[in-house]
């Protein structure tokens, strides 16, 4: 059929003749415009479909709890893990090794030496790079903690770039507190500069006699550990008291093998937790947040505990405190009160590596009440304490409820401290 022939289509549109009286054509301009507007109301008002109004509950400002409920309810078991485990990497760059890890493993944190880091720049970069590499994979684009231990005195990093602070027994010696916050911000501050957001300092234990500890009376112990924990937060850093419930009677480094402190429980309570136990009790572990992007919150405390692996028969018989619920859930959790983030300390030391493997470890730390399983050194250790767990989650042996009361504490100084670091501490 030639295409001359197709019928054509009718006209619809509504004409209006210039020989229709005037008040007619009113009437009808008058009538498309009221079509118009009710097909208007009709689409917007009761009609499903895209629109910019959003729902009640999402108009509703999350609080930081909400938030963190939200993430840690989107992660898979395997991710959740991961948050729990911060690993020591190799290189001075981002390699694939340490892109496995959080891909894979999904690795919530990282802990730099001397092996990792050359100059401030370069450091600078390698925690960018891997900042940037963990929020493309991880959910929530949450950021990883990079830990550092930067005391003072002889555990110092890049001592050629850095110039290494004094120790906390030089500084204790000044019977001048001050000095220790002075210290301590100057320290954060260097460490922020380049990307750190934790350092695992100060040192809490009373009288260790290594440089380590500010002094061997607690009161003064006390006093140094606040005072540096003032300068931490003034620099915008979180920080780290260690070594729960307190290594200054040891006479076994944890580094080579397992020691006992034969101390009774109130001599320990009264002495070597007791700075401890003061900073849980201070009002910036235990205070309401008024930051305007997270309403309502509770404010997380501004630093970590760090529990030990030496034995304290007065406490747990038995176990190691890095593996003893009695340590870590009962006194810690219980008596003392702390709801913060707990970590082990390197589980590669061999007070627990010479007589656990590490599929084990990772599971006893998790079930004693641990929130984060720090593995400084190897990667095939780091993996095997993270398939431990995940092992242990899949048959039950540490619960979901479990898992999630961790991850939601260090979901929530994750938001709080490391996405709304510019609001400060």
């Amino acid at each position: 059929m030639s295409g001359n022939n197709y019928p054509k289509r009718r006209d619809r549109r509504i004409r209006v003749s210039p020989k229709t009286p005037k008040y007619t054509r009113w009437l009808i301009t008058v009538a498309v415009l009221i079509w118009a507007a009710a097909g208007w109301f009709i689409a917007t008002h009761f009609m499903d479909g895209p629109s910019n109004a959003k729902p009640a509950e999402e108009q509703k400002e999350l609080t930081l709890e909400e938030q963190a409920d939200r993430i840690v309810a989107s992660m898979t078991a395997k991710e959740k893990v991961g948050q729990m485990v911060m690993a020591g990497i190799h290189g001075t760059e981002i390699n694939g090794d340490s892109r496995y890890l959080i891909e894979t493993y999904h690795f919530g944190g990282v802990c730099l030496f001397d092996r990792n880091m050359q100059s401030r720049e370069q450091v600078k970069e390698l925690i960018s790079d891997l900042q940037s590499f963990a929020k493309q994979k991880q959910t929530g684009s949450l950021p990883l903690f990079v830990a550092v231990d930067e005391e003072g005195g002889l555990v110092s990093r890049m001592k050629d770039k850095l110039p290494p602070p004094k120790s906390q027994e030089a500084l204790g010696a000044t019977g001048e507190p001050v000095n220790a916050e002075k210290s301590a911000k100057k320290i954060g501050k260097e460490l922020k500069e380049m990307g750190f957001n934790i350092n695992f300092a100060p040192v809490a234990d009373v009288g260790s006699g290594d440089g380590r500890s500010f002094s061997k009376d607690p009161e003064v112990v006390t006093k140094f550990v606040n005072a540096a924990g003032k300068g931490y937060r003034d620099a915008g850093i979180l920080y780290t008291l260690k070594h729960f419930p307190g290594i200054g009677r040891g006479k076994v480094d944890s580094h080579n093998d397992g020691s006992k402190i034969n101390a009774g429980k109130e001599t320990l309570m009264q002495t070597d937790m007791r700075p401890f136990q003061s900073m849980i009790q201070s009002s910036y572990a235990k205070t309401e947040g008024d930051n305007s992007s997270l309403p309502g919150a509770a404010v997380p405390a501004p630093f970590f505990i760090m529990v030990s692996h030496l034995t304290y028969p007065s406490l747990d018989a038995e176990n190691p405190a890095s593996l003893s619920s009695a340590v870590q859930t009962d006194i810690l959790r219980g008596q003392l009160g702390w709801n913060g983030i707990i970590v082990t300390d390197d589980l590669e030391m061999g007070a627990v590596a010479k007589h656990y493997g590490f599929r084990e470890l990772g599971v006893r730390a998790v079930q004693a009440g641990a929130d984060i399983v720090l593995i400084c050194h190897e990667y095939e250790h780091a993996e095997a304490v993270a398939d431990g767990l995940n092992e242990a989650v899949a048959n039950g042996t540490i619960s979901e409820e479990r898992l999630n009361e961790s991850v939601k504490r260090i979901v929530m100084a994750k938001l709080y401290y490391l996405q709304n670091a510019e609001k400060g501490m």
